[in-house]
């Protein structure tokens, strides 16, 4: 992005750590009981608002338990059974072909390497990210969602576009002991005070945010 400005690797550092400390209750925002629960979450989750999401999973995951279920699931039943989220046909798809692929491939288990996920139909790397993170612990890289990518910027951390690129400026720039809750950390920052109109008053990084991008501020 042009006119932006970068902060230090030092300065970086500071305000992921100072950031981590004021959302310390920071965490994944979708209920998931199991892997195969999660994967399924982060496929119906694309452009929709994860209290829609929390609200239609858990008839889903009574209903359908293993990646055999969704695999064998029809089209239709299961565009219906998630019809009040967005493109639910196309994600109807994508679940059964995830599935299927899960259930043939790798005996019903969810895999546990990036490498193994982002073959997987639909699973890119922040959907992965989140895969390991969430249901295995093994954290790899931070998940870049729209949220990352508006504040990475906004704040100095990556002057990017591309999630790819922009995680590899998060890791070189955040101390790795943050990576696992740092989107998290993120998304309520930006909940919280970060809006669109941010409430740089009353916020923990004041000092340091370049506040790349903002017009007007509270």
């Amino acid at each position: 992005m042009a006119g932006g400005k970068l902060l230090s690797e030092k300065q970086s550092a500071e305000l992921a750590t100072r950031l981590s400390a004021a959302y310390k209750e920071a965490h994944y925002y979708l209920n998931f009981k199991t892997p195969i629960d999660l994967v399924v979450a982060a496929i119906i989750s694309a452009q929709t608002r994860d209290e829609t999401v929390n609200r239609l999973t858990p008839a889903l995951f009574a209903k359908y338990k293993t990646a055999k279920d969704y695999a064998n699931a029809k089209p239709d039943t299961l565009t219906n059974d998630i019809k009040s989220v967005s493109f639910a046909g196309n994600k109807a798809k994508n679940i059964i072909s995830t599935c299927k692929a899960i259930a043939e491939k790798y005996n019903g288990k969810v895999p546990d390497t990036m490498e193994e996920l982002v073959e997987l139909p639909g699973i890119g790397r922040k959907t992965a990210n989140t895969i390991l993170i969430n249901a295995y612990g093994k954290i790899e890289g931070i998940p870049v969602d729209t949220w990352v990518i508006k504040l990475s910027y906004r704040l100095g951390l990556s002057l990017n576009t591309n999630p790819d690129k922009i995680e590899v400026d998060l890791k070189s720039r955040i101390p790795e002991r943050l990576w696992g809750k740092f989107a998290y950390v993120l998304k309520t920052h930006g909940k919280t005070l970060c809006k669109d109109v941010p409430i740089c008053s009353k916020c923990p990084v004041n000092g340091i945010c370049p506040k790349n991008g903002v017009t007007k501020r509270e």
